[in-house]
């Protein structure tokens, strides 16, 4: 995802969070994001509380889960990337 105002607002840095942390933001908005960061507190915050629930549910791959439940995942995932 690329946003294009050259300032982040704290709804916009949420949502690059997950592309951050998985390491697929442009170089550009990264920069951008990470400048948020260090001048925000509510977002720095946020973001550790995503690093400690990874860390606390550990890693899932497709491999581990049924295929009932990868069905359901991808089921909710289209779900939610679907435009309202």
């Amino acid at each position: 995802m690329r946003v294009t105002p050259s300032r982040l607002v704290c709804q916009q840095a949420v949502e690059l969070m997950s592309d951050y942390l998985d390491g697929a933001l442009s170089r550009h908005d990264r920069r951008r994001l990470e400048k948020h960061l260090a001048e925000c507190d509510a977002c720095t915050a946020f973001l550790e509380q995503m690093r400690a629930t990874i860390a606390a549910s550990g890693v899932a791959t497709p491999d581990d889960l049924s295929p009932e439940a990868l069905n359901t995942l991808t089921q909710l995932f289209e779900r939610y990337r679907e435009p309202e």
